[in-house]
């Protein structure tokens, strides 16, 4: 049975038709507004509908960026879409001609689902991973079943506190994970490092046109790979922050693999060495214990629809 996975960004929509071995047989996108879920709701359909033309489908699956409710119908709570309380698969239902079940569905579950199922975690029992964007999104597969937990916000793991009183979160807490290990942190790391010394930012400044408020991962990365000093070590940080919390999460799961998604997986090793030197120094136990394996993502900007098609089928 075919089924659509629809990825739900603040600026656009990417919607697509996978098939049962997670192929994505076509695809279409929609700017959207994130103040108006009105049209996010219109724009979601319309997509939807252009789709099912061509294809049969059995489910739709709403991959969103926000606390998902446990019935997988409602968006609770989203901090960059206008999203409170809201009963985002009835909206979407109520535009539809499809007589099909629409599921709402965290966008850093689907992404993880994707990779259990058809990517880096597809020979794994239990797996945790993190997606490295804008913020740290997390997805937590225990014994082959998705954690969601009781009230369905389970695996937020970019807010666990991990420096107490340190950067503000948008959250309203101080110190969370994803302060420190994020693309948002590497970007304001590189930035500031452009002010303490101009001269060893000089790749980067030159990448960003001469403006270090200019200056995003890309930037970063594109800098790393071409040698540059402050570009890796400014790579190394983020590796180092992103394993040290990732021994925490081990302390508690026990996981057979982590896996690295988001825009950052583009620095590769640069990234994952770092990552796995700093998970290994602060796992307990170390000697006596198997150690978790880091890869990266394998399905990029698609597994959001790959997972949230996967899991409406389920």
């Amino acid at each position: 049975m075919h089924a659509i996975g629809v990825d739900i960004g603040g600026t656009k929509i990417a919607v697509g038709v996978v098939d049962e071995a997670g192929r994505i047989l076509a695809k279409v996108r929609r700017d959207t507004v994130a103040d108006d879920v009105a049209s996010i709701d219109r724009a979601i359909a319309d997509a939807c509908t252009e789709l099912a033309r061509e294809h049969e489908v059995g489910a739709i699956g709403l991959a969103a960026a926000g606390f998902v409710s446990p019935d997988r119908s409602s968006v609770l709570f989203a901090p960059n879409i206008a999203w409170r309380e809201y009963p985002l698969a009835q909206r979407v239902g109520d535009l539809l001609d499809l007589d099909v079940p629409v599921v709402v569905e965290n966008d850093a579950n689907a992404a993880g689902w994707a990779e259990f199922r058809f990517g880096a975690a597809r020979a794994a029992t239990d797996m945790i991973m993190l997606t490295v964007g804008t913020g740290l999104g997390g997805a937590v597969v225990v014994d082959r079943e998705l954690v969601r937990g009781k009230w369905g916000v389970a695996a937020e793991v970019g807010h666990m506190r991990v420096v107490p009183g340190g950067h503000y979160c948008g959250c309203g807490h101080e110190g969370c994970w994803e302060q420190y290990a994020s693309g948002s942190a590497l970007v304001r790391d590189a930035r500031q490092a452009a002010v303490a010394n101009r001269d060893a930012a000089a790749r980067l400044l030159e990448l960003a046109g001469g403006d270090r408020e200019a200056i995003q991962g890309p930037h970063v990365t594109q800098a790393a790979q071409e040698g540059d000093p402050l570009a890796i070590d400014l790579l190394a940080n983020l590796g180092r922050w992103i394993g040290e919390g990732a021994a925490s999460v081990a302390a508690l799961l026990d996981p057979e693999l982590f896996v690295i998604g988001g825009g950052v997986g583009a620095a590769g090793d640069l990234l994952l060495l770092p990552i796995r030197k700093a998970y290994e120094a602060q796992l307990s136990a170390l000697g006596h214990r198997p150690v978790a394996q880091v890869e990266l993502a394998q399905h990029a900007n698609e597994a959001g629809i790959v997972g949230a098609a996967d899991l409406a089928r389920r």
